[in-house]
């Protein structure tokens, strides 16, 4: 699939405005945010997409993430009132990158069902 611009973020190759790492996740600030708090939580290994999920595998990176999430929600103040995360899957689904990524998303409220 080749090299995608999250691996480009990770190695350092592409600017990004980093807010947490750790050895196995880096989260940034999206740059087309969606809602006052959009950052982005990525893997450092190259997962596409959920569909490429192993579940033994890769259980300890998913975790990470989500560990990743709940302390980035956190520092921006989003526990209180609220969050969404959303992980799109496939062109239908939303998905640009091909790189697992989960958005997190905050400082507004969301309406249901999403759009």
């Amino acid at each position: 699939m080749g090299e995608t611009i999250f691996t480009k973020i990770i190695k350092r190759e592409i600017p990004a405005d980093i807010v947490y790492e750790t050895d196995s996740v880096l989260a940034f600030r999206d740059i087309r945010p969606q809602a006052p708090t959009h950052i982005l939580i990525i893997p450092k290994i190259e997962i596409p997409a959920v569909t490429d999920i192993k579940g033994k595998e890769h259980a300890s990176v998913l975790a990470d993430l989500f560990d990743a999430a709940n302390e980035i929600a956190k520092k921006e103040n989003l526990v209180e009132k609220g969050f969404r995360i959303v992980i799109n899957c496939g062109p239908d689904g939303g998905q640009e990158v091909y790189h697992l990524h989960l958005h997190l998303m905050g400082g507004r409220k969301f309406s249901w069902p999403a759009g």
